[in-house]
């Protein structure tokens, strides 16, 4: 049983991650595990303390778990980035600032560093607005150049591909012949992907909550820097940690709202999709990145999210999980794993780690941090 425990300040409860059944359990590890979610309350989204958050945390939880593994997560300067109006001394302060988070914890931890930017920001250019057409359009806060289309009438295609903002519209099979040794669920692919043109978002029922400053920029390659050796690909990131874990003390850390342009650390292009299709900030690039294997439609863009969010559905805490993803990095390694980071949800679903801590937060209102325990048999 994976357990959850959720810290909000002025109280915390433990759950059964799969069911959300309430539940009282004792350990030393889970001990260390609730006194530093105590200890280390989350600043916020917007606070610039976030990225420091992560380092402390990972740095108390290596000092209390000694694990070979660790996977982070730096988002700050995303989230402040896509809903703030910034100068660009302001966001090259950005940049600076979770440079020397990551520096500190590399220095303080002594791990071998894999770094990883999830692609650049540009600026909002405007909607495209599809809340009107015979069909349903629908996308979430996750992507920006994404939308999926159900039950679209000929009018709508018609109306869609004379829209300059819309730089293609991809059918179900096509989309799926892009990726053909791709598993997932045929029902969730909408039967169009409707995709935006640089610059602008699909506003779509349920899209988008907050005023959007920036959103992702086109990013066919992201950057990677890295001591382990070559990985020309997204998918090949996942050889490099598993080629040196048994003799290497290895943290993977994904940055993002970083791309080529303005990656601080030495680095190499690294490809981040295939054809056509590059990943967005995501669900979709985060389990490419820990699995070692295209991870395109699990959960589509655009899929009915809505029909699976019922009283039955398993993984409460965890978004619009529906099962722990199989095959992650830190499950397929025999030592003790660890994931810290401040995007939610992605910390324990994507890394597979014995112990994860991430900010539960859910559209950027602070609701404290979630720990979750996976395992706590390992020596």
């Amino acid at each position: 049983m994976s357990l959850a425990v959720i810290d909000a300040r002025e109280w915390q409860r433990m759950f059964d991650l799969r069911t959300g059944v309430r539940v009282e359990e004792d350990s030393p590890l889970l001990r260390m595990v609730t006194e530093l979610q105590a200890r280390r309350p989350y600043p916020g989204d917007f606070d610039d303390a976030g990225n420091r958050w992560v380092t402390d945390t990972a740095l108390d939880l290596i000092a209390g778990y000694d694990p070979s593994f660790v996977f982070l997560t730096y988002a700050w300067q995303f989230f402040v980035a896509r809903y703030s109006v910034l100068t660009e001394s302001e966001w090259a302060s950005m940049v600076s600032s979770v440079y020397e988070e990551v520096n500190r914890f590399v220095a303080r931890s002594g791990f071998t560093p894999v770094i990883v930017g999830t692609g650049g920001m540009i600026p909002f250019v405007d909607f495209i607005d599809v809340t009107r057409l015979d069909g349903l359009a629908l996308s979430t806060h996750w992507s920006a150049r994404h939308a999926g289309l159900h039950d679209g009438s000929r009018r709508d295609l018609e109306y869609l591909a004379a829209l300059p903002e819309v730089e293609r519209i991809v059918p179900r099979d096509e989309f799926r012949s892009l990726f053909a040794e791709c598993r997932g669920d045929a029902f969730r692919i909408p039967e169009y992907l409707l995709v935006a043109r640089p610059g602008y978002l699909f506003h779509t029922v349920g899209g988008a909550f907050r005023k959007v400053r920036r959103v992702p920029a086109p990013a066919h390659a992201i950057p990677l820097a890295t001591t382990l050796g070559e990985a020309s690909a997204i998918t090949d990131v996942r050889g490099l940690v598993d080629s040196r874990i048994s003799d290497t003390k290895i943290a993977l850390i994904v940055v993002e709202g970083l791309g080529m342009d303005d990656f601080p650390w030495p680095h190499r292009r690294c490809g981040n999709g295939r054809g056509w299709f590059y990943y967005e900030p995501s669900d979709a690039q985060y389990l490419t990145l820990t699995t070692g294997r295209h991870k395109v439609f699990e959960y589509p863009t655009g899929y009915k999210y809505f029909k699976e969010d019922t009283e039955e559905k398993e993984y409460p805490l965890s978004g619009f999980f529906t099962s722990v993803p199989e095959d992650t990095v830190a499950s397929g390694i025999e030592a003790r794993s660890i994931a810290v980071g401040n995007r939610s949800m992605i910390m324990h679903m994507a890394s597979g780690a014995d112990i994860s801590i991430e900010c539960f937060a859910r559209n950027l209102f602070n609701q404290g941090t979630l720990a979750v325990v996976h395992r706590m048999d390992k020596v």
